[in-house]
């Protein structure tokens, strides 16, 4: 079965181009060419200020940490779900500049039936810690409450979204302005930065419908029916050999498969902060390596040629969905980051600036590739397993 009709029959698209399709005559905000959008100061009508809001969620993510809180009992597994739906949004907006004067709101929607109180609980407690944390960087955040709601004839276990708002000086935003001749540093969505408390595999909050069921054994399919819709044909359901106890080796440490495949969304807004406040006349693009995997930048860049030759080594996480799925190694660089999710576009003379920095957090980071003139936008990946273009 092609790779296209596996994701299509999980009601899942690598590109979503219908979702774009619906938004493309929406107003794109001040600045087109920013990661995320701007708009004018509504807030209090500065012309020297600006506002942003985003939302995101956890997506299906929430599906495979039900699963694996159903089997282990393991109540932490929901703190990394807050966390993704968070990371989601914040770095982001790091991307155009903004570290400080965030609000944020949480939205869950539960099937009360088969969440209780005590998942509310951890999700919001972390919330909480998540934001003292990262205070001890210089990260503004400011929790403005929010909803939770009994969905139950909508939602089958829960998702979990929140909304973040700021508002800041023009002249302090990152517009990509990526150009020919500036290098990319990469980095790395895996190991264990100085703020994290666990290996992280690498993963974020793209792929995870995909990467659950193609990994993860049939028998759950039995076992745990609210765990994926049932108008999924059932070959496509939970395909994979591995159980979410399974033990995976990393570097003479242990993990479990669940584990490796729900390790939170990495944050860079400690190293980001710090960037900005090194680097910021210097920054032509930040890119957050989300939907689209490695061809995200693809939305940003015009008659530009991006040349990645130099990525990380795939980590064990990707490895590992390689192996369960034979998914075409094309298809992975699109869907997955493949070992880095953070991309810093400039001039190859502050690239070294960059790489320490990031190494100061425990942050792998290295020149992955480089920028080209070129005709329209066009990705190029070259790897061992092959060269890849998109346009």
């Amino acid at each position: 079965m092609s790779d296209q009709s596996k994701y299509g029959k999980r009601g899942v698209s690598a590109t979503k181009d219908e979702v774009h399709a619906a938004i493309k005559n929406l107003d794109k905000g001040l600045y087109p060419n920013a990661f995320c959008k701007i708009l004018p100061d509504i807030a209090a009508g500065d012309p020297d200020y600006c506002n942003l809001m985003h939302a995101d969620t956890a997506g299906t993510k929430g599906s495979l940490a039900y699963l694996y809180w159903k089997e282990t009992g393991d109540l932490s597994v929901w703190e990394g779900i807050a966390q993704d739906a968070i990371v989601m949004n914040l770095d982001d907006m790091a991307c155009v500049g903004c570290t400080d004067g965030i609000l944020l709101s949480s939205t869950i929607g539960r099937n009360k039936n088969l969440i209780p109180g005590e998942v509310i609980s951890s999700i919001i407690n972390y919330t909480v810690r998540f934001v003292e944390a990262m205070a001890q960087y210089g990260i503004g955040i400011h929790l403005a409450g929010g909803e939770t709601a009994d969905v139950g004839d909508i939602v089958r276990t829960i998702d979990v979204g929140y909304t973040a708002f700021a508002r800041m000086k023009r002249s302090d935003l990152i517009i990509n302005d990526i150009q020919a001749g500036d290098v990319i540093v990469g980095l790395a969505s895996f190991g264990q930065a100085v703020y994290e408390q666990a290996y992280n595999g690498g993963m974020g909050s793209n792929g995870l419908t995909s990467a659950r069921h193609d990994v993860f054994t049939h028998s759950y399919a039995t076992q745990y029916p609210d765990s994926y819709d049932p108008n999924t044909p059932e070959e496509v359901v939970y395909v994979g050999s591995k159980k979410l106890t399974d033990k995976i080796g990393l570097d003479g440490q242990q993990v479990t498969a669940g584990q490796l495949v729900l390790s939170p969304t990495r944050t860079y807004l400690p190293v980001l902060k710090q960037l900005l406040e090194a680097l910021r006349p210097h920054l032509h693009g930040l890119i957050h390596n989300t939907g689209g995997g490695q061809t995200k930048v693809m939305k940003f860049v015009q008659n530009k040629l991006i040349i990645k030759d130099n990525l990380f080594e795939i980590p064990p996480l990707f490895r590992l969905i390689r192996e369960e799925s034979g998914t075409d190694w094309r298809e992975m660089y699109q869907v997955f980051n493949m070992g880095h999710r953070l991309e810093v576009y400039l001039p190859e003379a502050y690239a070294q600036q960059v790489i320490d920095i990031a190494q100061a957090f425990h942050i792998e980071a290295r020149i992955v590739g480089r920028v080209e003139a070129g005709q329209g936008s066009t990705v190029r990946i070259e790897s061992p397993y092959g060269r890849f273009e998109y346009r």
